[in-house]
């Protein structure tokens, strides 16, 4: 959001119209990460208008903007669709402004693509070339069918070691969930979670050792941000400067170590599959049902809102749809 601001600074209004949009996305409890998006969009779109302000801009301006995007950068569709979304923001919550000539701007249509999945034996290759956090990180990507970011965010007070289970919390579409904590991590996440524990010590008796807590939290429960339950389970190797607030706390891990890492192993691995940080929760849903287990609690696990979605991993299974061979076979 910082070259969003430098790069607005000349321009008066719209630097101000931008701050407005960081209080009312606060306001709103959205992440930082897409305050930060939204900014960079509203920015764009200014910019490529010749700093016109948006209140002076219409269907026309937006439809030329989006069309920018497709034809000449060419973006894929969920990017110009993610443009989209942060103008609809800028004109109803920020400018409350009449937006029906919005419902006639176009969404790109995201083409349907077959997830990429993994065998075991491909998943065991990999898994030979991550160590230490990376290594469990991909473990519960893989192990419980974790997104990226959930696994990034996964709080101490989240694991259950008891009932090897782990709660996901506000993930996507702001739903919590749960999904089992495989017991062969559960030994090297034991371990791991002494050694943050330690760390955790030492930045308490520095002064530090606070985290960042959701909402309203931080005021109803003053002590909690310092608590072990609440502390990130990958916690990152430094201590930062928090944006909104501006105090020095240890924030989590960057999910791009997990990403460079997961793309090395896969390198080393000789994959001639496109493997991503996903492609192991891809692997984790289409094993499980390999497996036998209904499709329903895959669902569950995965935390899809709708069975649809899950269905598409039955596409490689050995005996797909109702267990028809092929007539060669």
């Amino acid at each position: 959001m910082s070259q969003s601001l430098n790069a607005l600074a000349a321009l008066g209004k719209p630097k101000k119209l931008l701050e407005q949009v960081c209080d009312v996305m606060r306001l709103r409890h959205y992440s930082l990460r897409t305050e930060r998006c939204y900014c960079d969009w509203i920015t764009r779109f200014i910019l490529f208008h010749g700093k016109r302000h948006p209140r002076e801009m219409a269907e026309a301006e937006v439809t030329a903007f989006l069309t920018h995007l497709a034809r000449d950068r060419n973006v894929a569709a969920s990017t110009q669709n993610q443009a989209l979304s942060a103008l609809l923001f800028l004109y109803k919550e920020v400018l409350k402004s009449e937006i029906g000539w919005l419902a006639g701007v176009e969404r790109a249509t995201k083409p349907k693509r077959l997830p990429v999945v993994l065998t075991r034996d491909e998943v065991h290759k990999i898994f030979h070339h991550l160590h230490g956090t990376p290594r469990l990180m991909a473990g519960l990507l893989y192990g419980s069918g974790l997104r990226l970011m959930e696994c990034v965010r996964l709080r101490v007070k989240d694991l259950d070691f008891g009932y090897a289970r782990i709660t996901v919390r506000d993930g996507k579409g702001a739903k919590d969930r749960v999904t089992m904590l495989p017991l062969n991590l559960a030994a090297g996440l034991e371990r791991h979670l002494q050694k943050m524990k330690a760390q955790h010590e030492e930045d308490v008796e520095e002064g530090f050792g606070s985290v960042y807590l959701p909402g309203a939290l931080a005021r109803k429960y003053p002590n909690a941000a310092r608590e072990w339950a609440w502390q990130w389970v990958f916690p990152s190797s430094r201590l930062s400067r928090d944006p909104r607030g501006g105090e020095r706390r240890r924030h989590h891990i960057d999910e791009n170590v997990l990403q460079v890492a997961v793309k090395k192993a896969v390198r080393a691995a000789e994959s001639a599959k496109p493997a991503t940080c996903h492609t192991l929760r891809h692997s984790f849903a289409t094993h499980l049902l390999e497996n036998g287990y209904d499709i329903r609690t895959v669902q569950e696990l995965l935390g899809h809102k709708d069975v649809s979605t899950t269905m598409i991993y039955t596409h490689v299974l050995n005996k797909p749809g109702l267990g028809v061979k092929s007539p060669l076979d």
